[in-house]
Order: structure tokens, then sequence, then C-alpha cells
């Protein structure tokens, strides 16, 4: 009778709302505090407060000199809450294409691989869309789309992207082949794999120059109007902080 009695406080007590509260508590902490598969990354989240302004700048005095006038005088000056994260220099005008694409997963088809987008400097380390490790310097931003293979598959909505070389390697604005570009930003990883930084679609309606954080993604996106050959404005958006969900 006595054993039944206890059972049944004992019941009482572990059902009561206050000690389920804590309990769930208790329980959370442990999930959050050990690391899946040996590691754990935190989310991004807004107020990580990520900002974005335009600075009357000049390009870097040790930028090779024919890189220096291709770009604009003033900067995208991306900060963190470590202080500053990166500027950008975009390209003065960008080349159009002689036969701008229409493959299926492009959206800057009128841009031809390899060709020069702007420069950027990274002030503290940070990562690009694969998750790579990007050490402070200067670098040069050109355009290529990612190979429809099983390996690409679903690392971003579109196949539009910038890799990203270190200017020591890369001191000319003319296009280059697809290849070279690759083989120039893998001096910026120090691997095989080049450095990618991933281009969305912009709005056309939207204020540019602007950051915003999107949320289902986990990325700060800077958007952009990037001049074209012959005076048209095109809308582009560059993932800053943030990287693809696999990587």
């Amino acid at each position: 009778m006595m054993r039944r009695i206890w059972s049944a406080a004992a019941r009482r007590r572990f059902s009561s709302p206050l000690l389920s509260g804590a309990l769930a508590l208790a329980l959370l902490a442990l999930l959050v505090s050990v690391p899946i598969s040996g590691t754990f990354t935190r989310p991004l989240f807004a107020a990580d407060s990520y900002t974005l302004e335009k600075v009357t700048e000049a390009p870097p005095a040790e930028l090779p000199a024919a890189l220096r006038g291709a770009v604009r005088a003033d900067a995208l000056q991306v900060k963190g809450p470590g202080g500053s994260l990166c500027e950008i220099w975009l390209r003065l005008s960008v080349p159009v294409a002689a036969a701008p694409s229409t493959e299926l997963g492009i959206t800057f088809g009128q841009i031809a691989e390899g060709t020069l987008l702007g420069v950027m400097r990274i002030a503290a380390p940070a990562t690009d869309y694969r998750n790579q490790k990007i050490k402070p310097g200067l670098y040069t931003l050109r355009y290529a789309d990612n190979p429809v293979d099983g390996n690409h598959q679903g690392v971003a909505p579109q196949r539009d992207f910038a890799l990203l070389s270190p200017v020591t390697e890369d001191a000319d604005p003319g296009t280059i082949t697809r290849d070279e570009a690759i083989k120039r930003s893998a001096k910026t990883t120090g691997t095989k794999h080049p450095s990618v930084w991933s281009l969305w679609p912009g709005d056309d309606s939207a204020a540019a120059p602007a950051l915003h954080f999107q949320d289902d993604m986990q990325i700060w996106l800077l958007n952009f109007r990037l001049p074209l050959a012959g005076g048209a404005q095109l809308s582009m958006g560059m993932v800053v902080v943030g990287h693809a969900p696999e990587a």
C-alpha cells in the first residue's frame, strides 16, 4: 500500500508544470552544449548587426594601376560586430557578352565568365559561400557560373557566382577564361577549389545599395547596381555573410 502511495505521489511531483518546465530547460541546455559530429556552428541572426555604408574612399594605393583605373572612387563598406568586414569597389563599366547565355539557372547571362566585377578588400578573417576561410587582403571579383554536375547541385538557387582572386595573381581588368579565373581564385583558398561568393538576382524596385538579412537562408545579402557598358544598370545581390546549407 505504501509503495503505491509513494508512486502516486512521485507521479504527481514529476508531472507538476514547474518541475516539467525545469526538466525541459535542463534537457535543452544539454542538447545545445553537445556538438553534432564534433562541430557546432551558431546560426546567424539579424541582431548580429551587420551594416552597410557607402564611403568616398579611393581604391587602395597598393592596388595595381590597371585595376585602380577600372573601379569606382567610392566603396561599399560592410561592418559587423567586430568592426569592418569588407569593402567593395565596383567596376566603372562592365562589358556585355557578345552572345548572352540562356542556360537554365543563370541569372546574369549578359556577363561573360571571367569578367571583372570589382575589387574587394577583406578587412578581417572571413569565410566564403563554401565556408572556406579567407585571409584579409585585396582581391578581384570575377563572374563565373557553377557547373551542372552532381557535385554542385543545390548549392544555391541560381548558378551565378563571383570568384575571389588575390590581386597579386590577377592584376589586369581584362576578361579571362573561366579556367584561368578558377585557377587564380584557387590561390585564395590554397586548395584546388576557388573562393566562391554567391550572386543573387537584384530588385530593380528596391533601394540600392542595401544590406539585409535573409532568415530562411541565414545569410546577409548585399544589393547594388552594377553599371554595364552602354549605360544600363544591372541589379545584383551578393552574399557577404553566411554560406551554403551543406557547406
